[in-house]
Order: C-alpha cells, then sequence, then structure tokens
C-alpha cells in the first residue's frame, strides 16, 4: 500500500527545489560507488605497505631498488597508485607451486 503524503502551504518551486536536492544526493551516493578511484592517487608510505601487505622496510627495499618510485613535496613521500599496479607483474601458473 502507498503512503500518501499531503503538502500544506509548499510552493511548487519549493516542491521542485526539493525534489531536485533529493535526487542530487541519492546520485552523488550512487556515484560513490561506480567511478573507480583516480589512476593518479597519492599514497603516503604507510598507505602503500599497507596495500601491498609488506612493511615499511621492504617498501623502502623497493624502492630504493627501482622497483618503485616515490615522490616528495615538503618533506612527505608519497607514492602513485598507479605506479604500484603497473610495477605488479603477471606470475608464470607454474611458479605459484615453489
Amino acid at each position: 500500500m502507498m503512503q500518501s503524503i499531503n503538502l500544506i502551504q509548499v510552493t511548487p518551486e519549493e516542491l521542485q527545489q526539493k525534489i531536485v536536492d533529493g535526487v542530487k544526493a541519492c546520485l552523488t551516493e550512487m556515484a560513490k560507488h561506480f567511478y573507480p578511484k583516480q589512476e593518479n592517487e597519492l599514497l603516503t608510505r604507510q598507505e602503500a605497505a599497507k596495500k601491498l601487505k609488506i612493511s615499511l622496510s621492504t617498501l623502502n627495499n623497493w624502492v630504493g631498488k627501482g622497483m618503485l618510485t616515490s615522490y616528495g613535496i615538503g618533506g612527505r613521500v608519497y607514492l602513485k597508485n598507479s605506479d604500484i599496479e603497473q610495477a605488479l607483474v603477471e606470475l608464470n601458473p607454474d611458479s605459484h607451486d615453489r
């Protein structure tokens, strides 16, 4: 059974604005689930290590060996999410058993 809504002392313009605001809010919430994160999203060293499930020491070693590139600004160090994903290499199916 459908609920009825009584609109008292609401102008057509106010009703229209309420509908527009409601639709915008729904679309904004839905968009969070459909748009991928930005490819060049910056990660802190801690976030990058957590994403890769490695220690900060291992992350520093990989940066030192040139396996990953770090970026800095204002004394802070960042890694690009896209760089991390590009650094991943496909493994030979036979290598999984080793």
